[in-house]
């Protein structure tokens, strides 16, 4: 006698809760990327939170688009020095001496312009080669004579601060020509119909999000064809979608009033110049390799003196750019220009995610620093608040940044 028995299909959920478990799906993969990239990311949430925060303070004062495009302007000079500083970190030192070399480049950059008379294109090109020049100065005594890079560079601050004094005989010198004060202060170009926006910036803004994707599916291939690990496709599309936002909004703020800054698309250009160098270029790896275990980068055939001088020589002359941006903002080159930018780029480095140890940090890292300084500077000036409790407030998170980076360590080596 055979019996026929029939499965039964499980039973259909009840409405609505499909959609919760796929959402409390969602939630997990989100804090599991959250969780296993802590550094990369942590930053990136603390500055949206900053950015909330100071918005509903300041009744919306900080969003609005004159106040956006100026705080671009009020922080290029420091966003251009953290990239520098974030690629000598890496490596494994430290530079104390950018905001006086900033100085002297922009008192040199005064005697050839306004003493000199010397056309304000080739003036510019003499400066980055002067701050190339005393970058590649530092980088041989710490490179080639063995000398640790605080005590070179601390003796650059005192040198490079007298010598502008030297230079500028103790006065402001200026103004600079109204070509270079544009190219410092100015907005890019209308161009195109009128539709209550600035048409290039949008440009830009869309074709920025395009190159962000592109390059984040690119990374993603390559990472799956190594056999590493991925985050899952929901998390990598959200986060895709987070990243178009932010760039989108910043975009539609820029355009509606003036346009980008022409300071804003150097920080592009450098921001995807040095971000691909050191995730893709040999010489990137060399750095990361030399900050993260020397020994074992020799023992590669790693020239660990060459990077380390090519490191400082690129400080000097991110350091002579910042000094060209900074006098053609104020019009003038002053001999108190640059003091404590070594402390706000060293700042910004340590807060977007670089180590004390040396071997971690990204250059987007270097600018969502300098970004967390900028917005808090900006908002604490809105509300009111005043420069002393301004320094307290500034110096408790970097402390917080340091201390989340020996905590992540260690919880990562136990």
């Amino acid at each position: 006698m055979s019996t026929d028995v029939t499965a039964k299909s499980p039973a259909p959920a009840p409405p609505g809760k499909s959609g919760g478990a796929a959402g409390d799906g969602l939630l997990q993969l989100v804090m599991e990327g959250m969780r296993r990239n802590m550094r990369q990311y942590g930053m990136l949430i603390a500055l949206g939170l900053i950015v909330v925060l100071f918005a509903v303070w300041t009744d919306g004062d900080l969003l609005l688009p004159r106040n956006v495009s100026n705080l671009v302007l009020q922080n290029s000079y420091i966003l251009i020095l953290a990239i520098g500083m974030m690629l000598v970190i890496i490596a494994g030192h430290i530079d104390l001496s950018v905001g006086s070399l900033t100085a002297f480049v922009g008192s040199m950059a005064a005697v050839f312009m306004v003493k000199q008379d010397i056309p304000w294109p080739l003036a510019v090109v003499l400066c980055l080669a002067v701050g190339a020049a005393a970058g590649a100065v530092q980088g041989f005594f710490i490179a080639y004579g063995g000398i640790p890079s605080f005590i070179v560079t601390l003796a650059g601050m005192l040198i490079f601060r007298g010598l502008t004094e030297i230079f500028l005989e103790g006065q402001t010198l200026g103004p600079f020509p109204e070509g270079l004060q544009k190219a410092a202060n100015g907005f890019l170009p209308e161009v195109g119909p009128n539709t209550n926006y600035h048409n290039l910036t949008l440009l830009l803004g869309f074709a920025m999000i395009a190159l962000v994707i592109f390059q984040e599916v690119r990374d993603r291939r390559r990472q799956q064809e190594f056999d590493l690990d991925v985050p899952p496709a929901k998390l990598f599309l959200l986060k895709l979608v987070a990243i178009s936002a932010a760039v989108l909004t910043l975009t539609m703020l820029l355009a509606s009033y003036k346009g980008a800054p022409i300071v804003l698309l150097v920080l592009g250009v450098l921001l995807v110049g040095f971000g691909y160098v050191m995730r893709n270029a040999i010489i990137g790896r060399h750095i990361y390799a030399i900050g993260g275990n020397l020994p074992a980068a020799k023992l590669s055939g790693v020239k660990d003196k060459k990077v380390t001088f090519l490191v400082f020589l690129n400080m000097g002359m991110l350091a002579a750019l910042a000094g060209l941006v900074f006098a053609a903002r104020f019009n003038a080159a002053s001999p108190k220009a640059g003091l404590n930018f070594e402390l706000e780029a060293i700042a910004a480095s340590f807060i977007g995610g670089a180590s004390m140890s040396g071997g971690v940090g990204t250059v987007l890292g270097a600018i969502i620093g300098g970004l967390v300084l900028g917005v808090l500077n900006n908002g604490m000036n809105l509300v009111g608040i005043g420069t002393d409790w301004q320094q307290v407030i500034k110096g408790l998170v970097l402390l917080a940044a340091v201390g989340f980076d020996v905590w992540n360590k260690r919880k990562v080596g136990s």
